[in-house]
């Protein structure tokens, strides 16, 4: 008997387990700051070059001491971009008669100088790293690098707490990620220099891996099956609460030391948790760690004021014990046989595969891509950074209603189409008509949303079940390299502020069509072995299904054969 049995007396979500899961739903709002905050930590305010005649030595000079009217007499003019390039200025006499108009006109742009001190507009942004370390110009790939190794973190996170937890249990690893994310959170407020601030970032990232998936773990492994996907999908909705949260936090604290500090010491609050919240019964019973997994259901069964018949502990155990002896026998096994190019080998197969990793990759980009552009949209950073974060609950309470009803693939496509064609018509938008711009990049943002909550389930149920594990690794790792490359992204919008949009919704409308290809998974029996994952969504005539089938089995055993022999060797 296994614990889905347990459930059976339990109840799939009753009150213990809504109370444990309520609380680990808590941490996502944190992980959310950290993930989200680069968009103030290194937001790039207007800044404008210090001109020669300003007196500089203490630091007194203003953004809005040189009037905008003047900046024609310093600043080249970008006819394309329609911009001053504030990152030079004219190399001239800046005397009394210049600046009034009564001598020469503007000399050509080659006589120009690099710029070697900045000014900033204070009026959104107190300071950021970006102004505190003159992160603009030449120096603003820094900014760039400096999210994109926070994903870096995020993706070498989810490898290494993952592996972590699986073996050393839900519960320490996720202490100790709370505990590492605190400490480097605090000194990424307080880094003296660009490098720590960005080493701790990174590690901060690595530490949401920690934090979030494996609180999102313990939470699912405690719910019956028939509540999974509200599970699921509402433990997102908490991260969205924690993405709009983020945006109240950057109102009232304009500094970005103190405010990064302050997205970090909520996570000192879940410290408490070690007393309230139980390490996983599944994985205890699938350790053979048995009486500590019986405590656990014991307590939840008192909670939920149920009654589990002593023959259920009984078998229980025994079930336990037999499951500790096959997972040591089959664990090489296993880690054998499951293989990534497995999914490559065989043409139905690949084609699905290469399918989803870029569906995966599009989603994550486009995704990241949207929510930390919203600097790039214009009018209120804050309104707008809060809209991002709020259309994210009416995307996912369609998943609810929608997702075992339409079908997965329905969803997915019609998702990415609808992103892409948002997206897209932002090319087309006049640039006075800036609110419509805002308006189309937040339909693509829901519509991402949605698709992004797909994907987890559709892939799962497209990948057989022998290599579902490493599938779904491998996609998960590809679409980290979408994040990875999503700020370097954002950058563009610097040169045309609806060009990251652009790219974005190209590669979703794209994404959308391709998948247009994979099967329907919903209502189907999930293919359990690599034959039944090519054999699964593909096309062909009656007369070819035998041959097919016996050529597939043949190449099968033979890749069998083959590694048998190297195991032999």
């Amino acid at each position: 008997m296994g614990y889905d049995d347990v459930i059976k007396y339990l109840g799939d979500f009753g009150r213990y387990q809504k109370q444990i899961y309520f609380l680990l739903c808590l941490p996502a709002i944190s992980c959310a700051f950290h993930k989200l905050a680069g968009v103030f930590l290194l937001a790039r305010p207007d800044f404008r070059c210090v001109l020669p005649f300003e007196n500089d030595s203490q630091n007194q000079t203003r953004f809005e001491n040189f009037n905008k009217t003047l900046w024609n007499l310093a600043y080249p003019y970008d006819q394309i971009t329609e911009t001053y390039q504030v990152c030079e200025y004219y190399d001239v006499d800046y005397n009394e008669g210049y600046l009034n108009g009564s001598t020469v006109s503007v000399p050509p742009i080659n006589h120009t100088k690099t710029c070697e001190h900045f000014v900033y507009d204070q009026s959104v942004y107190k300071s950021s790293a970006v102004t505190e370390w003159n992160m603009v110009c030449s120096r603003q790939l820094l900014s760039a690098t400096s999210d994109s190794l926070f994903m870096v973190g995020v993706l070498l996170g989810s490898i290494v707490f993952g592996q972590l937890s699986d073996r050393y249990g839900r519960k320490p690893i996720f202490f100790a990620s709370l505990v590492i994310q605190v400490v480097f959170g605090v000194l990424a407020g307080v880094a003296p220099e660009y490098f720590t601030y960005t080493i701790s970032r990174m590690i901060v990232g690595a530490t949401t891996s920690g934090v979030f998936l494996v609180a999102y773990v313990i939470a699912m492994e405690m719910v019956g099956s028939s509540y999974r996907l509200f599970a699921g999908v509402a433990c997102q909705m908490f991260f969205s609460v924690g993405f709009m949260l983020t945006a109240g936090f950057a109102y009232f604290i304009r500094d970005w030391r103190w405010l990064q500090i302050a997205l970090t010491l909520p996570g000192v609050l879940f410290m408490c948790y070690h007393w309230i919240i139980p390490e996983s019964a599944r994985w205890l019973l699938s350790k053979g760690r048995k009486d500590e997994a019986i405590v656990v259901i014991e307590k939840a069964a008192q909670v939920n004021n149920v009654t589990i018949p002593q023959e259920v502990y009984e078998n229980l155990i025994d079930e336990s014990a037999e499951k500790k002896n096959d997972a040591e026998a089959n664990k090489n096994e296993k880690a054998a046989a499951a293989s990534v190019f497995d999914l490559l080998r065989y043409p139905n197969l690949r084609r699905k595969t290469l399918i989803i990793f870029f569906d995966w990759f599009v989603n994550s980009g486009v995704y990241y891509g949207l929510s930390w552009n919203t600097n790039n949209l214009g009018g209120n950073v804050l309104l707008n950074f809060m809209i991002s974060g709020a259309v994210e609950i009416p995307a996912y309470i369609l998943l609810l209603l929608t997702l075992n009803r339409w079908g997965r693939r329905t969803i997915l496509c019609g998702c990415m189409l609808v992103a892409g064609v948002a997206l897209l018509l932002t090319i087309i938008v006049p640039a006075y008509l800036n609110w419509l711009i805002i308006l189309f990049a937040m339909i693509g943002k829901l519509a991402i949303t949605a698709s992004y909550g797909t994907i987890y389930i559709f892939s799962a149920e497209q990948f057989p079940t022998v290599v579902r594990n490493v599938g779904l690794g491998a996609a998960s790792m590809v679409a980290r390299i979408g994040g990875i490359l999503a700020p370097y992204l954002n950058l563009l919008g610097q040169i045309w502020r609806p060009l990251p949009l652009i790219i974005c919704g190209a590669l979703a409308f794209l994404g959308g069509l391709l998948s247009l290809m994979l099967p329907e998974t919903l209502n189907k029996p999930m293919p359990e072995t690599i034959e039944d994952g090519e054999k699964f969504g593909k096309r062909r005539n009656a007369n070819d299904l035998s041959e097919t089938g016996e050529e597939l089995t043949s190449m099968v055993a033979a890749a069998g054969g083959q590694q048998a022999n190297g195991k032999a060797k």
